[in-house]
């Protein structure tokens, strides 16, 4: 397991640190007021054993929360530090995630276009399309099975020649005797950076054209 950073420590010591006197002083403060009230109360009618005995409860079960909570902060940010360490070993990898985007490089290979069938299909069909939603190129992919699925394209257009270097999305059309198959769209893409700092977790950064995405949305690492 990794280590915290020292820094790390020395933070969530000093939180502790805080609450614990912030406890302490809770407590200090409700036993004074306990006694005075105690002191000042009328001797005809003294508080009841059993209204002190609830009293004194509510403040150990408050002293137990704090003590309960600071232990949890601990627990968190030593998990919150073993994942953005195990994220961080993803930077410069190919993560499959969902999405319907395609980089085509420099040197003329595009990246694969990758989906999940809901079941099998006896015909799927795929068309590239640019940025601005135009079709630039359209083929038949045959029949396949269930699941991931991964088809290559091999970075023409419509009229024979090979697409600029840049962007493209991509959509399929899956069916089975003409009937329609669900699927989720999928895309390649290199982790470039973690960021933390996010309500519901980490985030991967994959640049360019690509959102950003959590570690749960990871399909396939490459």
């Amino acid at each position: 397991m990794n280590q915290i950073d020292t820094s790390v420590l020395q933070n969530v010591n000093g939180q502790q640190t805080r609450r614990s006197s912030e406890a302490d002083d809770l407590h200090k403060n409700f036993m004074t007021l306990l006694t005075t009230q105690l002191r000042n109360q009328d001797p005809l009618n003294p508080m009841e054993n059993a209204e002190m005995t609830s009293q004194l409860a509510q403040i150990n079960t408050v002293s137990g929360i704090e003590k309960l909570n600071d232990t949890m902060d601990v627990i968190n940010r030593q998990i919150e530090s073993d994942r953005f360490m195990q994220a961080s070993s993803l930077i410069g990898k190919a993560v499959l995630v969902p999405g319907d985007k395609l980089l085509m490089g420099d040197e003329g290979n595009p990246t694969p276009i990758a989906f999940d069938l809901a079941e099998p299909a006896s015909e799927v069909k795929v068309r590239i399309l640019d940025l601005n939603g135009n079709v630039v190129r359209e083929f038949n992919a045959g029949a396949t099975g269930s699941g991931l699925q991964t088809i290559g394209w091999d970075g023409k257009l419509s009229d024979g020649t090979r697409a600029p270097a840049g962007a493209y999305r991509f959509a399929v059309t899956a069916t089975n005797d003409g009937r329609a198959i669900n699927y989720e769209s999928l895309n390649y893409a290199e982790v470039m950076a973690v960021s933390k700092g996010h309500p519901d977790g980490l985030r991967l950064d994959l640049g360019g054209i690509f959102e950003p995405v959590r570690l749960q949305d990871i399909r396939q690492v490459v």
